[in-house]
């Protein structure tokens, strides 16, 4: 297959992206900001804005534990006397109640949404080690909902691993919703997804369900009766027509989006208490978004 990619646009924008390391943008807004998020406030006022929390958190997820980025803006401060530095317990209570948003220009009308999930790891320790010492920490679940042709993501969802991904289909499908201009046209999903709860949330917002049944999947309606015309329709086309019918193959996205994540931030945690471990693994997605609209 023929790579029709724009290489100079693609590398441009990765040269754009090591501009997020060290970006001082928030220095041109932070007295306007400072006092836009004091109006009204009760108790003690605002001192950092959330622009400069947002970068701290960038560095945070990349590379910089809350400790390690005391020291950065410290040394950073004598470059520039106008930075004031934070300590890193004001650094962690902050990145605690950061609330990033998810970056969505160019979202097209009639978007096809991708679903799937994958593990994150709450250790660094390796599987020796959990063997040998029966040591079991889990793992973090993330589930996300990516727009197949911009290859952005519209909605997170995380959860440990007990979760099973058909759980959070109908919470993945409505932020989706939320967040687009345009409408859901379909959503894709795999075997993880097959439910008649599912396939009923779908046909009730009128939304294409590209979801893969079982190959044993019964056609009687038995309360779904938008599952038992998918599923004979899947047996009348033969699996190759449906999958070509639904572009089943486009859910290849979700993986980009996974790979992207784990090659830019890593795949492991560095928060112990359940709270912080969460927020770690959702500011990995979400400035992997921000990356992607640059």
């Amino acid at each position: 297959m023929p790579d029709n990619r724009d290489w100079k646009k693609y590398n441009d924008q990765l040269v754009r992206r090591g501009e997020m390391y060290i970006t001082l943008d928030f220095m041109e807004t932070w007295d306007t900001e400072i006092l836009h998020m004091n109006e009204g406030k009760r108790g003690r006022p605002f001192i950092f804005p959330h622009s400069l929390m947002s970068f701290l958190g960038f560095l945070h997820v990349a590379f910089l534990p809350y400790r390690q980025m005391e020291g950065f803006l410290k040394k950073l401060s004598q470059y520039i006397p106008q930075l004031c530095a934070a300590d890193y317990s004001t650094i962690c209570k902050r990145m605690h109640d950061l609330d990033s948003e998810l970056s969505l220009q160019d979202i097209p009308p009639d978007v096809v949404v991708a679903l799937d999930s994958t593990g994150m790891k709450v250790s660094s320790r390796g599987d020796w080690m959990r063997h040998k010492w029966r040591v079991r920490r889990g793992w973090i679940k993330v589930h996300i909902a990516v727009d197949v042709k911009t290859k952005k993501l519209l909605a997170l969802e995380i959860t440990d691993e007990r979760t099973g991904d058909g759980q959070v289909l109908p919470s993945l499908v409505q932020q989706s919703q939320e967040n687009c201009t345009g409408d859901v046209k379909r959503v894709l999903g795999d075997g993880a997804y097959d439910s008649k709860r599912n396939f009923n949330f779908l046909a009730h917002r009128g939304i294409e369900a590209g979801i893969k049944t079982r190959r044993n999947a019964v056609t009687r309606a038995r309360g779904s009766p938008s599952r038992a015309t998918h599923v004979r329709e899947r047996n009348q086309l033969g699996y190759d027509h449906w999958r070509d019918r639904y572009q089943y193959g486009q859910r290849w996205s979700t993986e980009t989006y996974f790979s992207g994540v784990k090659r830019v931030f890593g795949e492991t945690t560095r928060c112990h208490t359940r709270e912080a471990l969460l927020q770690e693994v959702a500011m990995k997605f979400l400035f992997y978004n921000t990356l992607l609209g640059l």
